[in-house]
């Protein structure tokens, strides 16, 4: 399968990379300054699981005129709607388009703008950054990927899909249930990436300054939203996340609160904004998430 991975970053050139190290028709979609880069000195991971260097195959937006069996979307959300610019001479009839984002704002635009056949449900694990030189640092073992039909079933396509994901040098899962694992994410992500922006300081330090009853709080007022929204999580995924987010000594951040302070753009809109505007319109009061969400807000505008 002839795979486009749209974004050479730390998600999507590792996971690119990845696959194409394993011998995988893999394309990276890049705009004209991370192109020049990776010419220069190939595409680099740095990973607890072994290092690759690679010279990758490159298009450019202005090249691409062909579909592709396969679009792997691995972008920020601030990047997005130009990202789904470019990208679209690359959806044909039989593209499935696998996005890797956070939240669910993406799916609905995705679904608008293409269809809803094409986009399928997808979502990774990794914690990873780009360092000074332009190489993806894996900074913990994690890497996982998962995907599936949006309603569940087990289609041809998505077999085919599976077996082109598999044994790449990553964790790969085929899921039944991948909408609900989308928002189980969201809720995880949104309540670490909250309590840390908000507090300015990882799970642990949060602990030790005494904000137990801020992370228990805010937890409980995102799945009480995901919950209203019909999307409730299990007890035992909610069991879990609350034991991450108050385990004393956790050293645990978020890569939002990792931008946050670097003075870089952040995902604010996407993980926080979106959920609280959901959350209002079915009438779920969350005041910490509002407070976290203006706070960004503000640091956004001031960015």
């Amino acid at each position: 399968m002839r795979v486009l991975v749209v974004g050479a970053g730390s998600t999507g050139g590792y996971f690119g990379g990845r696959l194409a190290h394993s011998g995988r028709d893999v394309t990276f979609l890049v705009r004209p300054v991370r192109a020049a880069q990776l010419q220069a000195g190939g595409l680099r991971i740095v990973s607890p699981h072994g290092d690759v260097t690679l010279q990758p195959k490159l298009v450019l937006a202005s090249d691409l005129d062909a579909p592709f069996d396969v679009v792997l979307l691995a972008v920020k959300s601030f990047g997005f709607d130009a990202a789904v610019a470019d990208l679209a001479p690359a959806v044909g009839p039989h593209t499935m388009i696998v996005p890797l984002l956070n939240g669910m704002r993406h799916v609905d635009a995705l679904v608008a703008r293409f269809g809803e056949q094409p986009v399928l449900g997808g979502l990774c694990k990794i914690a990873g950054d780009l360092d000074g030189e332009g190489r993806i640092v894996q900074m913990t073992p994690t890497h996982e990927v998962a995907y599936g039909e949006r309603d569940g079933t087990r289609s041809d396509r998505i077999e085919r899909l599976d077996a082109t994901m598999r044994g790449a040098g990553f964790d790969a899962r085929l899921s039944p249930a991948i909408e609900q694992e989308m928002w189980d994410k969201w809720l995880v992500l949104a309540t670490l990436g909250g309590i840390c922006c908000l507090m300015r300081g990882s799970v642990g330090e949060i602990l030790q300054a005494g904000g137990r009853e801020v992370i228990d709080r805010f937890l409980d007022e995102v799945a009480a939203i995901v919950t209203a929204l019909g999307h409730a999580p299990k007890p035992a995924l909610l069991q879990g996340a609350r034991g991450m987010l108050t385990r004393q000594g956790e050293i645990q951040t978020s890569s939002m609160y990792r931008d946050l302070q670097k003075g870089a753009a952040v995902e604010a809109d996407q993980i926080l904004g979106d959920l609280l505007e959901r959350g209002q319109k079915v009438g779920v009061q969350a005041p910490l998430l509002h407070a976290a969400v203006t706070q960004l807000a503000i640091y956004s505008k001031a960015a």
